[in-house]
């Protein structure tokens, strides 16, 4: 066997690895308890296909080689970076970061599909072999990556404060269309007329295209948005290693692009919509719900509340963005463990789109070292809040507001929620009076059985736990 056949048969092995990698890592995400070894297996499966790439036979020696400084500056560069502010990143701003790097996976694929088909409008390097079906995969690549990355940038930038929650105008909806259409129709000739004028047009729409869809939609429907782009972003990559004739980018791809779509399914089944009405509607754009809401506000002290919980059999915890932002899952884990050493019942409930990205309040959760049997999710949970003696929420609110089952008029109505309002009572930990990131009212702060603890997350949870020394004397741990 001569060495050439050697090398192309250990580079689809590598291949072949590191795809089966990716899959099993992919796989072990979805549980928190393997959740981290399935990061460091996909991550080991990226660099074995980034190796075995140096060695494709596709790839002409001599543009390694007048490119390896760059390559290697670019590989250097861009690991430090991640690596310091993998390290640095609250986790208030780790959605921000989740969307800039969905965006630049994006990015990559668009870069990828710009360089095959400039390469075949200009007749240089490799790329000027480019069938019929490379060619259109390799338009249909780019759109989809063009779009999640600068689409990917406005949810980072609406995500981060930098920008309003909705941007609309008259006839905004004509205008995406006509925006698309053009980039489609300009993508679809450049598969059997290649000129380098057009297809910079095309980008340009592309990339328009994606800004323009992304800043109609709510900051509420971020989440889901995050996931939608994710799924973009693997499509892209898929179709792109289709044209480099790389397995490993068409499994990762896929592999990614299946996932995405399948989580951003059920991220709007759990806000009882449809992606269309996701992308289309005007859902999370602020505003009031129709429904005046009676009565006020209760608010009670945190000596006052310590006691509830000290009495107590059963507790059901809600986090939100609010814990994310007080940087309160520790205190509160540190509070629950204090209920528990009291022969307390404590679970933690979780609603799908609860934060501002999927898994957000998991990932918290399991920073601060709660225990996956104690976290439940929204359809196991439900059925335990009318036997709950107290439910603390911290932070959470569109995904407690029992307006998504009473008021018709609500922009939330129909979206299934966690059943807080059916507990016995109810303690509220929020910093003050202020609307959700849907912009409406919640119908829970002003029932009966429902008193408010004004104060930031860690406070809050320090003087429950002082509190709750305090009732029995210093018992307890």
């Amino acid at each position: 066997m001569e060495a050439a056949q050697i090398v192309s048969l250990l580079i689809q092995a590598s291949y072949f690895v590191a795809a089966v990698l990716l899959i099993l890592g992919i796989k072990r995400m979805s549980s928190p308890v393997t959740a981290r070894s399935g990061i460091q297996w996909a991550g080991i499966g990226v660099l074995i296909a980034v190796v075995a790439t140096f060695f494709h036979s596709e790839v002409p020696g001599h543009v390694l080689i007048e490119n390896a400084a760059l390559i290697f500056v670019a590989i250097a560069a861009s690991t430090a970076i991640a690596w310091i502010w993998g390290k640095k990143v609250a986790m208030t701003d780790m959605p921000q970061m989740v969307a800039l790097y969905n965006g630049m996976g994006g990015g990559s694929a668009a870069a990828i599909g710009a360089a095959a088909l400039l390469g075949a409008a200009t007749q240089t390097h490799f790329e000027n072999h480019l069938t019929t079906t490379q060619t259109l995969l390799a338009v249909i690549g780019a759109l989809i990556g063009s779009i999640s990355m600068t689409g990917s940038i406005i949810a980072w930038a609406k995500l981060d404060g930098r920008m309003d929650k909705t941007f609309r105008f008259g006839g905004q909806k004509l205008v995406n269309g006509a925006c698309f259409l053009a980039a489609l129709l300009i993508g679809l000739y450049s598969v059997w007329h290649l000129q380098t004028q057009w297809i910079v047009l095309f980008f340009a729409l592309a990339l328009l295209f994606g800004v323009l869809m992304t800043l109609p939609i709510g900051g509420a429907d971020m989440p889901v948005v995050i996931s939608l782009y994710n799924a973009f972003t693997g499509l892209a990559v898929g179709f792109e290693g289709y044209v480099q004739g790389n397995i490993a980018l068409i499994i990762a791809g896929t592999v990614v692009g299946a996932a995405g779509t399948l989580l951003t399914r059920l991220m709007a089944k759990a806000m009882n919509r449809s992606i269309a009405n996701v992308l289309f509607s005007n859902f999370g754009g602020g505003g009031a719900s129709a429904q005046e809401i009676k009565g006020s506000q209760k608010p009670i002290e945190a000596d006052d509340a310590a006691s509830l919980l000290y009495m107590a059999d059963t507790v059901i915890i809600v986090p939100g963005y609010g814990m994310a932002v007080a940087q309160a899952q520790h205190k509160i884990w540190e509070l629950s463990k204090n209920l528990i050493a009291r022969g307390k019942s404590v679970k933690f409930a979780i609603h799908p789109v609860a934060g501002r990205m999927p898994g957000h309040m998991n990932v918290l959760l399991a920073e601060a070292g709660v225990p996956y049997d104690l976290i439940a999710d929204m359809d196991d949970i439900n059925p335990e809040f009318p036997n709950c003696d107290v439910a603390i929420v911290i932070g959470a609110n569109d995904v407690v507001n029992p307006a998504a089952k009473t008021d018709k008029s609500s922009p939330i109505y129909g979206m299934p929620i966690l059943d807080v309002a059916s507990a016995k009572k109810t303690i509220v930990i929020k910093r003050g009076k202020g609307t959700g990131f849907a912009g409406i009212e919640n119908e829970l702060f002003y029932q009966d059985n429902t008193n408010m603890l004004y104060a930031d997350g860690q406070d809050a949870a320090n003087k429950l736990i002082a509190g709750l020394k305090a009732v029995d004397g210093g018992g307890g741990h």
